[in-house]
């Protein structure tokens, strides 16, 4: 559905991106995980036509987004990571706003108006101005508007950020039904346990290198499932075992004649980041 090859972009002598390449299936839920500036953003920005690379090219459901970015624009929807909503105009207005700029006929964005706010639960503020909105609220609608022209593949640049958990939790579930519809999903984020939870495969980008990719269970093997961190006031230690029992028999044999303690977790993808660029998701 999505083809990403060998894209570069170039912002004077900074690489934005670095020869990225993907290949992302239909119905997919795929994140592109990784700090910021890493050129997440940038991705998602070329991928929906709002910014040419410097060489490459991609494509979307078989469009070339270069080439034919109107075809491209038809089949995608797309909710930012600013939140770019008219605070003048109503949830409603938005909605029906953006069904206007896709040309579609009034019966068809009356009803999918009604069916999209019911989906993201919205109706009782629908018909209230968006700046009297809370953060979470605005985040659904943004996704809503995102939804209108029915896309094939939609793009979620940082669809949490900002917001408290709970409210972070009701934006997965959205996701986790509109996996269940069959669009294919990208999404961009620095929350490690939203990538886990959400992603069938995840990509791990760093200054604009893709540098793993992989299901999230597949990228915390190639580190080991357990960590063990070795902990006292001189040392901070993390070591990383394929099982339980050697995990453990590391932690007691190094611990045993040393005043420190060990802890023993199950990895994440944090731990794989980490271990591939030597430093830590910044959030």
């Amino acid at each position: 559905m999505i083809i990403i090859d060998n894209i570069e972009k170039l912002y004077g002598e900074i690489k934005a991106l670095d020869g990225l390449s993907l290949h992302i299936k239909k119905g997919e839920v795929f994140g592109l995980l990784g700090p910021n500036g890493a050129g997440k953003t940038t991705a998602i920005r070329i991928l929906t036509s709002l910014s040419l690379p410097s060489s490459g090219k991609c494509e979307i459901n078989g469009f070339n987004v270069q080439k034919n970015p109107v075809a491209v624009k038809r089949v995608i929807g797309v909710a930012p990571q600013y939140l770019n909503l008219d605070s003048e105009l109503t949830g409603r207005e938005n909605l029906e706003y953006y069904g206007r700029l896709h040309g579609m006929n009034p019966q068809d964005i009356k009803s999918r108006i009604e069916e999209l706010l019911k989906f993201m639960e919205l109706q009782d503020r629908s018909d209230h101005l968006v700046e009297g909105y809370s953060g979470g609220m605005k985040r659904r609608l943004l996704i809503a508007r995102g939804l209108m022209n029915r896309p094939r593949v939609l793009f979620l640049d940082e669809p949490t950020v900002g917001l408290d958990p709970q409210t972070r939790r009701r934006i997965w579930d959205t996701i986790r039904l509109l996996k269940k519809e069959n669009i294919t999903i990208m999404l961009t984020t620095h929350y490690i346990e939203e990538a886990e939870m959400l992603c069938d495969r995840v990509g791990v980008i760093d200054k604009g290198k893709l540098i793993a990719l992989g299901t999230p269970d597949e990228l915390k093997k190639q580190v080991g499932l357990i960590a063990v961190e070795l902990c006292s006031e001189k040392i901070y230690e993390r070591k990383f075992f394929s099982d339980k029992d050697k995990a453990f028999e590391f932690g007691n044999k190094f611990c045993k004649n040393r005043k420190c303690d060990f802890i023993m977790r199950e990895s994440n993808l944090e731990d794989v980041f980490i271990e591939l660029t030597g430093r830590r998701i910044l959030k």
